[in-house]
């Protein structure tokens, strides 16, 4: 495996409830949204959100650490002839840092970060805006 390619893998649990294992062994459950677990949907969003949010807090925290830094993701669900989807995502930054120089310094870079990340960084917000085709398929008898 190279350094470039990403891959998880995803097994049935139970009705609707999917367990997904990454290449290192770290797993998550996965569900219909009929208890706590996550929907597909909110898997994206998290990944959306996610992806920037670690982008943005190590392009800000290098001499601070913030007092608060929470990031929220959403979108609306539609469909239509092209099928479901979500619209409207957004991804909305809440990072405080202390009143002395090196905050003052990294909620100065806040903004920068942010659209470094959104307009560069983010390999999941820049593969869903550029359309990544995504095939499906099944795989071949072992």
């Amino acid at each position: 495996m190279n350094d470039e390619h990403r891959s998880i893998e995803i097994e049935r649990v139970g009705r609707g409830r999917f367990r997904a294992t990454n290449t290192r062994g770290g797993t998550l459950e996965l569900g219909q949204g009929e208890d706590d677990s996550f929907t597909p949907v909110e898997l994206l969003l998290v990944a959306i959100a996610g992806c920037s949010a670690v982008d943005v807090d190590l392009l800000t925290t290098k001499r601070t650490e913030p007092e608060r830094f929470t990031v929220a993701a959403s979108g609306e669900k539609m469909r239509d002839d092209a099928g479901n989807r979500l619209r409207d995502l957004l991804v909305e930054f809440d990072v405080e840092f202390g009143d002395d120089d090196a905050g003052r310094a990294a909620t100065e870079r806040l903004p920068g970060a942010v659209a470094t990340s959104h307009d560069r960084l983010c390999t999941v917000s820049r593969t869903v805006e550029t359309g990544t085709p995504v095939q499906a398929r099944l795989r071949p008898p072992s």
